[in-house]
C-alpha cells in the first residue's frame, strides 16, 4: 500500500496535567514548542486544546485565537492547526460554535453527538455544519461507535452535514473499563463505514500504537498523543509526544504508508 496518510498529534487534551506528566503542554508557548517538535518528528497536524491560567480546557474565543495566531506566526505552514469544540463537560453547543466562528481556524474537530445529540437541529448544527463549509473550515466529525457511524451517514444523506472536503474520527476506547482499547475495536467502526470518505483512528490506552498500527493497515490515518496515552510502544512512559510520532513515521514506513506533509493535507482537503 502506498497511500499517504495524515499523521496528527494531540499533545494535550482536555483532562491530564502536568502532574500526569511533566512534558504535558500546558501554555501556549508550550502548544507552540510541542508543535515544533511534532513537525521535525514527521507530523501533518496538531489537534490542540486551549488551556485557561489554571489549566483548565478551554473554549474562551482569545484564548484559542491565541494559541491559533502563535502557532501560524511561529510555526507557519509546516504544521495543519485543528483546534478542538470538545465540550468536556463543560460547554453547551452555542458555546462550542461561537468560538469557531470567530477564530475561524483552517481545521476543526467536532463530536457530532455533542453539536447534534437528537436528531434535530435545536442548536442549529445544520447551520453551522454549512457555515464551515462556506468558510472552507475543514472538519473532522468525531465519531465514539458504530452507531454514531451510522448515524453521521444517515445526517450527510439527509445533508445536515454537507457533502465536502472532510475527515472521520474513529474514538477507540472512550466509554471501555478504564479507557483502555484494544486494535479489534477498530472493527465495528470499519463494518458500519459505507463510503470513502477518510477516517482516522485515535485510541485511548497503552495499546495504542497497535491500534494505529492496524489503522494502517486498513488504509486510515493516525493521532496520537498525550491527549489519549502517555506510554510508548514498550509499555514505558513517552519522554514526549514526539517519541508517539516517530513511533507511527516508522511503522509507516515498514508499511510503505508516507506521511503527508501539511501542504499535502491542504490540497487534499481544498474545498
Amino acid at each position: 500500500m502506498t497511500q499517504a496518510m495524515i499523521l496528527t498529534v494531540a499533545p494535550n487534551g482536555a483532562y491530564k496535567q502536568k502532574q500526569d506528566h511533566r512534558a504535558l503542554p500546558v501554555t501556549p508557548s508550550e502548544v507552540v514548542e510541542a508543535a515544533r517538535q511534532a513537525v521535525q518528528a514527521g507530523a501533518t497536524m496538531i489537534h490542540t486544546h486551549a488551556r485557561d491560567e489554571q489549566g483548565r480546557h478551554s473554549l474562551d474565543a482569545s484564548l484559542n485565537k491565541q494559541i491559533w495566531e502563535m502557532l501560524k506566526t511561529e510555526v507557519g505552514d509546516d504544521i495543519a492547526v485543528q483546534l478542538t469544540t470538545e465540550a468536556a463537560r463543560i460547554y453547551q453547543p452555542p458555546a462550542q460554535m461561537a468560538m469557531v466562528r470567530e477564530v475561524q481556524p483552517e481545521a476543526v474537530s467536532i463530536a457530532v453527538r455533542e453539536l447534534l445529540p437528537e436528531d434535530n437541529d435545536i442548536y442549529g448544527a445544520q447551520g453551522f455544519f454549512h457555515w464551515l463549509a462556506e468558510q472552507e473550515i475543514v472538519c473532522q466529525y468525531i465519531l465514539y461507535s458504530a452507531e454514531d457511524v451510522q448515524r453521521y451517514h444517515r445526517l450527510k444523506a439527509a445533508g445536515v452535514i454537507p457533502s465536502v472536503p472532510h475527515h472521520l474520527l474513529f474514538v477507540l476506547g472512550r466509554y471501555h473499563a478504564q479507557q483502555q482499547s484494544s486494535p479489534d475495536d477498530l472493527l465495528p467502526f470499519l463494518a458500519a463505514h459505507q463510503d470513502e470518505t477518510p477516517w482516522m483512528v485515535c485510541a485511548f490506552g497503552a495499546d495504542e500504537h497497535r491500534c494505529a498500527r492496524l489503522a494502517m493497515q486498513k488504509g486510515g490515518d493516525v493521532r496520537v498523543g498525550f491527549e489519549n496515552n502517555l506510554y510508548d510502544q514498550h509499555g514505558e512512559l513517552a519522554a514526549d509526544n514526539s517519541v508517539l510520532i516517530r513511533q507511527v513515521v516508522a511503522e509507516a514506513k515498514e508499511q510503505n504508508r508516507p506521511v503527508m506533509t501539511a501542504a499535502q493535507w491542504r490540497e487534499q482537503f481544498a474545498f
